[in-house]
């Protein structure tokens, strides 16, 4: 019987929260870590044997690779940075895309059935990173006073209001910025979850009583729901990884 007295065992936070498998030197391991190693291992694991002895007519996983680099490489970071300037931070961009995309694809996968970007710590981190690269990449192209003013969006143009918008920009550059990148990524996985979750105990639930014609009904949301997720897994992927480029953007920005 659950806590609100109708035995439906609705989903809530405890639908996020895992005992540990093990612990080391005082340090728990649970199901998203092992879900997040797994992901890092399959991603350097693919990449690795489609690339590792490329040949000039591909094989089918080598076809799959460059398919998938190439269209983070031209259709995210050229379309954003430019070829010239985005090269050398493609790397990186096929690595965040595929790692926050095979960590939501676990969402929908038996067994594991959890999108490791729900628990907010890792788009933090993801987040943490890019604000890094911006914040460095803006100092390094614009010296210490340029970048401050790239920061603080510094336009003489607007008088008397330009301290308040650069107070407003400084914030939102320096702590809104990450914040926001990193709960779009955590909040649209976080609500799916909860809702996919909510449409599959409902239809065992539902099942096991004498309302199987809604029973009949959850199922077919949960099908709906989970083709719908798999949509939103690779979008917000794509929209992590273009909001970073788009950051990089404005820090290589010239200012006038």
């Amino acid at each position: 019987m659950s806590d609100n007295g109708c035995g439906f065992p609705a989903p809530g936070l405890h639908s996020f929260l895992f005992k540990p498998l093990f612990t080391v030197g005082g340090y728990e391991f649970n199901k998203v870590m092992l879900l997040a190693l797994v992901t890092t291992l399959l991603i350097v694991g693919f990449f690795w044997v489609a690339f590792g002895q490329a040949k000039v007519v591909p094989g089918k996983l080598q076809m799959v690779g460059e398919a998938g680099y190439d269209f983070v490489r031209r259709n995210i970071v050229y379309e954003t940075l430019g070829k010239r300037e985005g090269e050398k931070y493609v790397p990186l961009m096929v690595s965040l895309f595929f790692f926050i995309w095979i960590m939501n694809v676990w969402s929908v996968i038996p067994l594991a059935q959890f999108p490791v970007s729900s628990v907010i710590a890792f788009p933090m981190v993801l987040a943490g990173l890019v604000w890094v690269l911006w914040v460095s990449v803006t100092f390094k192209r614009h010296g210490f006073v340029g970048g401050l003013k790239n920061i603080t969006g510094y336009d003489k143009s607007l008088g008397g209001v330009l301290p308040l918008v650069m107070v407003i920009e400084f914030l939102s550059n320096l702590f809104v910025r990450p914040f926001t990148h990193a709960v779009r990524l955590f909040a649209n996985m976080f609500a799916g979850h909860l809702m996919l979750v909510m449409f599959t105990v409902a239809s065992w639930y539902l099942m096991n009583s004498y309302m199987i014609p809604a029973a009949g009904v959850s199922f077919v949301m949960t099908i709906v729901m989970i083709l719908f997720e798999l949509f939103v897994q690779a979008v917000q992927a794509y929209v992590f990884v273009l909001l970073a480029c788009s950051y990089l953007q404005g820090a290589l920005a010239e200012h006038h």
